[in-house]
């Protein structure tokens, strides 16, 4: 387990354009890749000529960085849907903008919720209406009785033993709110008739972008353990300094005006003094207060909130054609 000095505040300075570099540096670092990861992926390769359609799992909020490049080139031709979970917690216009940019690039998406149940009734009709030419064959075959085969794949903590356990009306699989707590396949026959497969959940060897390892932090998907929390909250700030300022200055009771002259650090602290998370001499615990800025953008206490957009789609495009 690492271990991290504690948060040290920052004497104040002004702003410059080195800024973002802090970023970057942090998303570098941010790296995790446990054995068994390895022997996942092989095993998923494996298992896949076993099923009939794959059911890819990713994090509405952030849905670039929540998809593993690796599980396309392991599904090859393999018909596949896309679930993007947890979709009331991101923002509504930007889960607009991802549905058209999916439709276009031709991809068979559902925005789910398996805790609110959102979306969940509508996956086995597509899984069927995909695959009914391959029933229909079934059939032929004499067949009948033979029930569609679906593997659900994803990176750690996206919610496929929780979808599987609301498919299948009860708790089947184990499910908790860290990542990593599968470790091995379980098949499961759900209400339906479809046979799903779970798999362990899978990131990929290094982040080749920055943002990609930070925004895993920032929803959970990486441990807290092996991340420093005070620096991930500090920088979670400064993102919805600039994305959402009136939601985080309704949630923390500070004034929109103030948040752009700023630092993230100094947002970080009056987070903490407006919430009262002080320590002896006045200062901030810097540990509270970042265990809480992460609990609650993690729960949507803060708002519904999309860290990605899709690039030159939905939002971003419209945005640019009113100006």
């Amino acid at each position: 387990m690492a271990t991290y000095k504690p948060y040290v505040p920052k004497k104040k300075r002004p702003k410059t354009e080195t800024e973002p570099q802090q970023d970057r540096m942090v998303g570098k670092r941010i790296q995790w890749f446990p054995g068994h990861m390895t022997k996942a992926k092989r095993e998923i390769a494996e298992s896949l000529k076993m099923v009939d359609i794959a059911i890819e799992l990713c994090d509405a909020r952030i849905p670039f960085s929540s998809r593993n490049p690796q599980i396309k080139e392991i599904l090859g031709v393999k018909p596949s849907i896309l679930l993007m979970n947890k979709c009331s917690l991101s923002d509504p216009k930007a889960n607009n903008a991802w549905k058209e940019y999916y439709k276009n690039n031709g991809e068979n998406v559902l925005f789910t919720d398996f805790i609110a149940g959102t979306g969940v009734n509508e996956i086995i009709p597509l899984i069927r209406e995909i695959l009914k030419e391959k029933l229909e064959a079934f059939e032929r075959k004499g067949m009948k009785g033979r029930l569609p085969r679906a593997m659900v794949m994803g990176i750690t903590n996206a919610g496929k033993s929780t979808l599987i356990n609301r498919l299948y009306g009860t708790t089947k699989t184990k499910t908790e709110d860290r990542p990593g707590v599968t470790r091995m396949q379980q098949w499961v026959t759900v209400k339906g008739g479809i046979e799903l497969l779970d798999t362990p959940g899978i990131l990929w060897p290094r982040f080749e972008d920055e943002n990609t390892g930070l925004n895993l932090a920032y929803i959970g998907s990486i441990k807290d353990e092996i991340i420093d929390k005070e620096e991930i909250a500090v920088l979670l700030c400064c993102k919805l300094r600039d994305d959402y300022p009136e939601l985080l200055a309704e949630r923390y009771k500070l004034e929109v005006s103030e948040l752009s002259n700023l630092l993230p650090h100094e947002l970080f602290e009056m987070i903490g003094k407006k919430r009262g998370f002080l320590i002896s001499g006045g200062e901030v615990d810097s540990a509270r207060c970042a265990a809480i800025i992460l609990d609650e953008f993690r729960g949507g206490k803060i708002g519904r909130i999309s860290l990605e957009k899709p690039p030159m789609h939905g939002m971003e495009k419209r945005k640019s054609d009113e100006s």
